[in-house]
Order: C-alpha cells, then structure tokens, then sequence
C-alpha cells in the first residue's frame, strides 16, 4: 500500500464539504522533524538477548540528505550491538509534547548504522560539532567513532489518525521546512500573547465554534491548532492565505487573517 493511500484512509476530517487544506508532504514533514529536534531513542538488537531491541538516548547530526549522524564509543552497549548487526531504528519525537504525547509528530527512521569512512569523518566531525559543541571534550577519544544511518524506510506520525511510511528516497529529496529554525518561537508568540486570536481564526477560518485554541505546529503553508469546543478536543488545519517563506511573511499574513476574522466577530 503507498503512503498516498494510507494518508488518504488516515485523514483526520473524515467526510466533509470543505475542500482539503494544503500541507507539506509526509517526507517534508518528517525532514523537518528530524531537523528541528536534536535527541532521539536509537534501537538496536541486542547481543546479549538475540533478537531484543534495545533502546539508547542519542544525540545526533545531520547529513545533507538528512542522515543521521552519530559520534558514540565502543565502550556503549548500542555500539557494540551496531558492530554485531548495523540494522537499527531512530525514534524521534516533537520536543515539547505538552499534556497530549500521542497527538505530537513523530517519526521513526528504519535503516543500517555504519561507521563513516576516514575520508568523510572531517565533514562528519564539522556537522555533529556545530549541533553540539559540548562533544569537542571528548570527539577526539581513542574509543570514539562517527557512525551514520543509512535510511531504508521511515514511518511518520503526525498526530491521531495521521500516519504513513515515506520512501527513503522521498525523504532525501525533500527538506526542512522554511519556518523550521522559527517555528517554536511562532508557536510560544502565538499561544501566549494571541490565544483570542487563535479562537476568531479557528471560528473564521475552520469553521469551528471554538472556546480555546492553541497552535500545536506551524509550516509554509498554514498551521495546525488545537481546538477546545463544548464538543470536546479536536485538530484543525488552516492555511494562510499564500504561502511564506520566512518568519516575516508569516507574521503579515497572520496578522491580514486575524484582521479578516476580527470583521466578522
């Protein structure tokens, strides 16, 4: 089954009148996760209970396909089952999840760890010390090598009933989203100093009788909120009015939107 398939049987609306909302792919969002995010729970199979995953905290870089990057010591447990089985999975997971885990973004990357060869390790080195400059202590060690996963396959989660698997090769082509590097500060801006403007945007834009409303993701071609109603909790997706490129556009155009729905308050 392709993914287009399980996004389509997975779509969060069900029935509906509205014409669908426009949003990044699976592949960029998943890319932008993994971007964004700097720690994940590496599991690999463990030597010393054949056929046991075993879980590991683990920082990580990024390749310009969106690899990951790991600097880890051969005194570690997961490296040594890497060095018996290279076949291993990334969990990675929205930092701050609030009080609803289950409904944040996660991804899993499905592929095989394998030690960098010594004609990349400069490059590996540079990409890894920029995300964590800390590593400089010890990046040196004798134990310590750079090993990378090479993706086979990811399974992306953007929240309840929004799930698919993403080639590999989809997801190398794809990248991180503009807002990436702003989009928490976009989020906290938005939920503390505009939380009445997220319930008009909610009535105006999707249509739902909204008493809270809070942003939970933000992107180049709308947002997601949150939404408290006398029904319940619920999600909703609302695009901007064109798409942005910058933190700058996306503030002009929040605020054009806020304009149009304070109008008809």
């Amino acid at each position: 089954m392709s993914s287009s398939s399980i996004r389509k049987h997975a779509g969060t609306s069900g029935a509906s009148d509205q014409p669908p909302v426009p949003e990044p792919s699976f592949a960029e969002r998943a890319r932008t996760l993994v971007y964004i995010s700097r720690i994940g729970s590496l599991s690999t199979l463990s030597r010393k209970q054949p056929g046991f995953p075993f879980g590991s905290v683990m920082p990580y870089g990024l390749d310009e396909h969106g690899r990951p990057i790991f600097l880890i010591s051969t005194m570690a447990m997961h490296t040594q089952n890497l060095q018996a089985n290279p076949r291993a999975s990334l969990l990675v997971t929205q930092d701050d999840a609030g009080s609803d885990p289950l409904g944040a973004p996660r991804v899993t990357l499905v592929g095989n760890v394998l030690p960098i060869p010594a004609a990349e390790v400069a490059d590996a080195r540079q990409l890894y010390l920029a995300r964590y400059a800390n590593s400089k202590y010890w990046v040196d060690f004798e134990d310590f090598s750079f090993y990378r996963m090479y993706v086979v396959d990811i399974y992306y989660v953007g929240g309840f009933g929004v799930m698919g698997w993403v080639s590999a090769s989809e997801y190398g082509r794809s990248q991180p989203d503009p807002l990436a590097d702003s989009m928490v500060e976009i989020i906290q801006h938005m939920n503390t100093d505009h939380k009445d403007a997220l319930v008009l945007l909610a009535r105006k834009f999707a249509r739902i009788e909204a008493q809270e409303a809070t942003m939970i993701a933000v992107d180049r071609l709308g947002f997601h909120l949150r939404v408290k109603t006398n029904d319940g909790v619920r999600g909703a997706r609302i695009a901007f009015l064109r798409e942005v490129s910058n933190p700058a556009e996306s503030r002009k155009v929040l605020v054009e939107m806020v304009q149009q729905a304070r109008l008809e308050a």
